[in-house]
């Protein structure tokens, strides 16, 4: 985050939820760990790659690789299938959700309290040429491809009136500032229904949006089931929700019919040898085509993606047909 006035109000909002629940405290040597029960039994962890600065998100390529975004590195990435990490677009500011459909990469910069105005950009792989498609947001932060083609983002920006989540429709250029108000949202997963959306916000909250319906939020889970900041997350098939949480460090999975949560995954934080400085944990989680099965890609701010190899017998298969 930047150090000025809205990046420091963002940062106590965390903080305060954080403190709130007794799960973080900002001492020397402190360490956040969930305090919901565990349920990573069965799963592996490995590292794809690592020492790349913040990582802020991810999305898969097709092809085995990744696009990734450094948010105090200010970049957009593309990690190989033999985990070669380049830097295609440098230069930005605080980048945020990235979402690949052909051969262009949607990201967005500007995330929380950026510098500078949000944008929604467009890379194209085969020239690598950048197009802004829009300016002036509000601290833009996840992104999610509908399967009609149109975009939502999150805005969680505090420099100026919350505009919720937003909607874009790249073949015509129609945008919607405010196409549901939640404020304060952040990750963003389309449903097993196909015709919802799941998000989480500051509230320690997930919903469930209709797409017919966006102001019409229904709660999945939250306090007391879910005492985390939600910020990425990804549904399967079968209606488990992956979310990551950037500011206890780790990945939790949620059972969206009857909101019961655990851990799979923990100590997903940036190192630092005074006081921790969040937002430093786990960021974003993707279900990706792993051989004949599925795996969990997380991406944090320690610099590191990983990958997370669920039990035998487990169905990892994504929400998303088009995966």
């Amino acid at each position: 985050m930047t150090t000025g006035q809205g990046s420091r109000r963002l940062r106590t909002a965390i903080l305060t939820c954080a403190v709130t629940i007794g799960t973080f405290a900002a001492i020397p040597g402190a360490s956040a760990e969930p305090i919901l029960a565990s349920c990573a039994q069965g799963w592996t962890a490995e590292t794809v790659l690592d020492g790349v600065g913040n990582l802020e998100n991810l999305d898969s390529d097709g092809h085995g690789g990744f696009y990734v975004t450094g948010i105090l590195d200010g970049y957009l990435a593309h990690v190989d299938a033999a985990g070669r990490f380049e830097k295609v677009v440098t230069g930005l500011d605080h980048p945020a959700g990235v979402r690949v459909t052909g051969d262009s990469v949607y990201f967005l910069t500007g995330d929380g309290a950026g510098e500078l105005p949000g944008t929604l950009a467009r890379y194209d792989i085969p020239t690598r040429a950048v197009t802004t498609l829009l300016t002036g947001l509000n601290g833009p932060n996840g992104l999610l491809l509908l399967p009609d083609g149109d975009l939502l983002f999150s805005n969680i920006g505090v420099v100026g009136p919350p505009s919720g989540i937003s909607r874009y429709r790249p073949s015509t250029g129609e945008y919607t500032r405010t196409w549901s108000s939640l404020p304060l949202t952040n990750g963003l997963a389309l449903a097993p229904d196909g015709v919802s959306i799941f998000t989480g916000n500051l509230s320690m909250n997930i919903y469930r949006i209709p797409l017919d319906a966006p102001n019409e939020p229904t709660v999945v889970t939250g306090i007391p089931r879910l005492l985390s900041v939600p910020d990425d997350m990804e549904a399967t098939r079968a209606g488990a929700l992956f979310v990551a949480d950037h500011v206890l460090g780790a990945v939790y999975q949620v059972d969206t019919v009857t909101g019961a949560a655990c851990t799979i995954i923990t100590g997903l934080i940036k190192p630092a040898p005074f006081l921790r400085n969040p937002p430093d944990g786990a960021t974003s989680v993707r279900i990706v085509r792993d051989g004949e099965t599925w795996a969990l890609y997380v991406t944090s701010m320690d610099g590191t993606l990983r990958r997370l190899r669920p039990p035998p017998g487990f169905d990892l298969t994504p929400a998303d047909p088009r995966r």
